[in-house]
């Protein structure tokens, strides 16, 4: 229908306009789509979420080597780190890195990599970590009970996602994290314990110390890739007995947030990185 002037003319402005509209090519369309597409992948990668690449197996069976998860970065800043979660967080000066050094790029290498690290695909930095937490400040966290279990403030943990754990026969060393027992931890305030799910392997808080919350990320929340684990990664129920110095300091019983609702807001946006074919051959920020 065409759009007439009071005096029953077709407005020639109008008729232009649509003109316009009809006729901008795909390749004057396709750079602005670009453009758009880049702005929100940086606003997204830098204020709400971001994707990581899993490139060792201290989280095994967890999250295995290949994985990418997606982060929640702005969930910490309402609340702080339960018991239970797997976050990825910067180590500490104590935290060896785990990431093989990189040659140094050429030009287009460090051009990709800028470009990588604003979207949020490029390679780690060397003290990106991805761990579970076991303690919260002021808990008391030790090993073993008579059972070989990790103790929080005197309660036992079963964890049924440690498949490999640390052998018994090794006394404890706080200089590496081979050996399953390790004297007393008190956790220090603002700081969190953590350690992977394959105890045999993983360089944790055990011989590494604490992580300050402030180095946290944010929390990992599900496996975007490979599609056969597609999956949330939820808080078990290992920690609901434990109670002590790392409870809210309101009083209030440990909260055991549910990811549904992380999920629910993120699963088109999971979906269309899953069944992205550039999602599936850039590689993305890692944390081991």
């Amino acid at each position: 229908m065409q759009t007439l002037d009071e005096d029953g003319t077709v407005d020639p402005w109008r008729r232009r306009a649509r003109r316009s509209r009809r006729q901008m090519p795909l390749w004057q369309e396709l750079p602005l789509l670009l453009v758009v597409a880049f702005c929100l992948a940086v606003l997204i990668r830098t204020f709400l979420l971001q994707a990581f690449f899993i490139p060792s197996g201290s989280m095994e069976d967890t999250l295995l080597i290949g994985d990418r998860v997606l982060v929640n970065k702005v969930v910490y800043d309402v609340r702080d780190p339960v018991r239970g979660e797997v976050v990825v967080f910067r180590g500490t000066d104590r935290w060896a890195p785990q990431v093989d050094e990189q040659p140094e790029p050429g030009f287009a290498g460090k051009l990709t990599r800028t470009v990588g690290d604003l979207v949020g695909v490029s390679r780690p930095g060397e003290k990106d970590f991805i761990k579970r937490v076991i303690g919260l400040p002021g808990d008391r966290v030790k090993c073993c009970d008579s059972q070989g279990r990790v103790t929080v403030n005197g309660t036992p943990l079963n964890e049924p996602y440690v498949l490999r754990d640390s052998p018994l026969d090794l006394p404890p060393n706080p200089s590496e994290c081979r050996s399953r027992r390790f004297d007393e931890v008190v956790v220090p305030p603002g700081q969190i314990f953590v350690m992977g799910d394959h105890r045999e392997v993983s360089q944790d808080a055990r011989c590494q110390g604490p992580v300050p919350i402030d180095n946290v990320v944010g929390r990992a929340f599900m496996v975007v890739w490979p599609s056969s684990r597609w999956s949330s990664l939820s808080v078990p129920s290992t920690f609901d007995d434990v109670s002590g110095p790392g409870a809210a300091s309101s009083g209030a019983p440990p909260v055991r947030p549910t990811p549904q609702g992380g999920v629910l807001l993120i699963l088109p946006l999971a979906a269309a990185l899953r069944g992205s074919r550039a999602f599936r051959t850039m590689t993305s920020s890692s944390a081991t």
